[in-house]
């Protein structure tokens, strides 16, 4: 069995494109910091429409790609996983949906619901135990963002701090047998526990699928806000170094670090702490916000367009997801998109 490597990336932006302003409270105090260059809040950022779907998002994402290939998409995807933030549909998934509008018939659809921020490098981990015994040789892997627009922007909702940061999109990447960008390795770590620290609020108290009144919203628990902080400050720098370890690299010898973007003080505080500088790290915040999971296959798309991935590149991903309950890392050697 050949390695599996990343062929090409593909991205897909709402229209709606939103600035700060959508989200100033003029009863809100001034924020003391909100001038200061690390917790500024993005510039801009895209938002989902109420009409659009995952499955449209993760089409118009990939069909780009198999154009850039001269392949239709009939015939030449094996493997199909998906990854939606906000699921449109919670009992058929949306991986179904997304395969009858690319025109394929994959012989595995899987909705991975879980992996979060991390989800990109778990799902690349995931197509390679299902292609390591050749039955099948192609995957395309896609991850949607769209909560900002519909969760965050609601009229209560949107003037919490938290709200203007995040953004929506859709990233995929096509994966082959022998594809030009090896996988050099993919390391996860799982910590169940922290899965408690984050979750769905109403102000009054329903379940989601309860009838009621008022805008739900995520929340972090408050009462561990600093150790929250800590765990994402060390996992992503912990994954990433062992992966070097792995592949027999230094982490300072890294071209390429994309990862989530929860934030510039997190983006500063992971290369500081892996010794990079800031052309090594890659993103996309003050463009298009938190955009989640979506982040890395975004982020690198955007990067490879523009030409700033290089034949031989040691590109490294990686990402912590919700509370910390779960970190990712994945290394490829860029060999050049189509």
């Amino acid at each position: 069995m050949q390695p599996v490597g990343i062929v090409d990336f593909g991205s897909h932006l709402p229209e709606n494109v939103v600035t700060p302003e959508f989200f100033l409270d003029e009863h809100a105090p001034a924020d003391p910091l909100g001038n200061l260059p690390l917790f500024k809040v993005p510039p801009t950022r895209h938002h989902a429409a109420r009409d659009d779907s995952a499955a449209e998002w993760i089409e118009k994402a990939a069909r780009p790609v198999f154009e850039r290939l001269g392949r239709e998409p009939a015939g030449n995807v094996d493997i199909l996983i998906t990854n939606v933030l906000l699921p449109d549909e919670l009992f058929t998934g949306i991986g179904a949906q997304a395969a009858h509008r690319l025109g394929i018939n994959p012989e595995w659809i899987v909705d991975l619901h879980n992996g979060g921020c991390a989800s990109f490098m778990y799902m690349v981990r995931l197509a390679q135990k299902i292609m390591a015994d050749g039955s099948a040789r192609t995957a395309l892997i896609a991850n949607v963002q769209n909560i900002a627009g519909r969760m965050f922007a609601q009229p209560d909702v949107r003037k919490r701090s938290h709200a203007a940061v995040p953004g929506d999109g859709c990233g995929v990447a096509y994966l082959e047998a022998g594809g030009p960008s090896p996988v050099l390795g993919v390391r996860t770590r799982s910590i169940p526990e922290y899965a408690l620290d984050l979750g769905l609020k109403t102000p009054d108290g329903r379940k989601f699928w309860e009838p009621g009144t008022g805008q739900m919203d995520i929340e972090f628990d408050k009462n561990k806000t600093t150790e929250i902080l800590e765990r994402g400050n060390t996992l992503v720098p912990e994954l990433v170094q062992e992966l070097c370890s792995d592949i027999g690299e230094s982490a300072t010898d890294i071209d390429v670090l994309v990862t989530n973007q929860p934030n510039r003080i997190f983006l500063k505080n992971w290369r500081d702490a892996l010794g990079l500088d800031a052309k090594h790290h890659l993103d996309t915040f003050d463009r298009f916000g938190n955009l989640y999971g979506a982040a890395v296959p975004i982020t690198l798309d955007q990067a490879a367009r523009a030409g700033d991935l290089h034949e031989g590149d040691l590109v490294v991903m990686s990402g912590f997801a919700h509370a910390g309950d779960f970190a990712a890392a994945s290394a490829v050697r860029w060999g050049g998109a189509q």
